[in-house]
């Protein structure tokens, strides 16, 4: 149940799937430190309702997701807007069009009010102001999605921040673990109504397109025949090892015709990747972006418990799974290159390509 009211100054926001009401400055509004300026509006791109089940969800429920994603298209909304949004409404209503809200279970507002919460988005048409929209606006998709978009371009740094935390912060619940599950999802639906054009694990901005469908051309590792293990002079990681695969696939998300050494940067073994991440400033995320570095600390997800591991996200498949490419992963480790699915909660996060600013400012 989402009851937000916004305000000159704020926003009344209330719990989904927890029924309460608090109060949520927008001004300074956090998330991750660096966020970035506004992203450039999603491409337009026609949208349908595909003829067949995505991801669980049927025709009614499909079209009720071209509906939104078309009204944030409307008013410029970029990709991680709309997969948010989606994913909001997955979270809120299975992507339904509820004719209730959590009152049938008997659920109140702090105050003692009666819950009045509807439609998609599960917002509350009776708060004094009426900042959802009318009864009719809330169970109304494409008015119901605008009222969403509207307060999700108020939440300050909401581009730099995970999808279900943004979400947790517009509809004002307790956690975003409620929103966490449906991500994958989400993105499954964004690909499909839109014919693959915007495509799921796109990240932020719509400028970082270039991360967006294949990561490389498979085993086109160039150092197969060297030593396993011996050090690479070129990279300064040991050569068919995780970490020289993954560096060789960074080098070509970013575009660079030859390899940059790593030394400079001080990554070090695979499980100890995503702290020198976040010193770094670049982004750290649990939500799968193809392109992305799989990081799986010590021990984590079958990797080495004395170099923990890395690998990269090769394709996300319409259910939400991941297809990670890497090499050197096994017991004993073979030095060869491999992929597997796994689930996106497995690895201990996603460490996300620098832009080439960023990168060539440390490196």
């Amino acid at each position: 149940m989402n009851g937000g009211a916004k305000a000159a100054v704020g926003v009344v926001l209330g719990a989904v799937m927890v029924p309460v009401l608090v109060v949520v400055m927008i001004l300074g509004a956090g998330g991750k430190d660096g966020a970035q300026g506004a992203c450039p509006p999603a491409e337009d791109v026609a949208v349908g309702t595909p003829g067949r089940t995505v991801a669980g969800y049927g025709a009614e429920q499909l079209g009720n997701a071209a509906a939104i994603v078309r009204t944030g298209q409307q008013m410029g909304i970029p990709a991680e807007g709309l997969l948010i949004g989606v994913m909001t409404a997955m979270g809120e209503s299975g992507l339904k069009n509820l004719a209730h809200g959590d009152d049938i279970h008997g659920a109140t507002n702090p105050d003692g009010s009666p819950t009045c919460s509807l439609g998609l988005f599960q917002q509350q048409w009776c708060l004094p102001g009426s900042p959802w929209g009318t009864k009719a606006d809330v169970t109304d998709p494409g008015k119901a999605a605008a009222a969403f978009f509207k307060a999700l371009l108020g939440l300050a740094g909401w581009q730099a921040m995970d999808p279900d935390v943004a979400a947790h912060r517009v509809q004002g619940n307790y956690s975003p673990a409620g929103y966490t599950k449906y991500i994958g999802p989400a993105q499954a639906v964004l690909s499909a109504i839109t014919g693959g054009k915007i495509s799921p694990g796109s990240g932020g901005c719509a400028a970082e397109a270039a991360l967006v469908g294949s990561s490389g051309a498979g085993d086109d590792y160039p150092w197969k025949g060297t030593t396993l293990n011996a050090n690479n002079p070129v990279t300064s990681f040991a050569y068919r090892n995780c970490t020289d695969f993954a560096w060789w696939r960074l080098m070509q998300e970013l575009g660079l015709p030859q390899p940059v050494n790593s030394a400079k940067l001080g990554l070090g073994n695979g499980g100890t990747w995503g702290f020198a991440w976040a010193r770094l400033g670049w982004t750290v995320s649990m939500t799968p972006k193809v392109g992305a570095i799989v990081w799986y600390g010590l021990g984590v997800g079958g990797a080495s418990s004395t170099y923990g591991h890395v690998g990269v996200v090769k394709e996300i498949t319409p259910d939400g799974k991941v297809i990670e490419e890497g090499y050197n992963f096994g017991f004993p480790p073979n030095g060869a290159y491999y992929t597997r699915t796994i689930d996106p909660k497995a690895p201990t996060g996603y460490l996300y390509p620098p832009t080439r600013a960023q990168f060539d400012q440390a490196a």
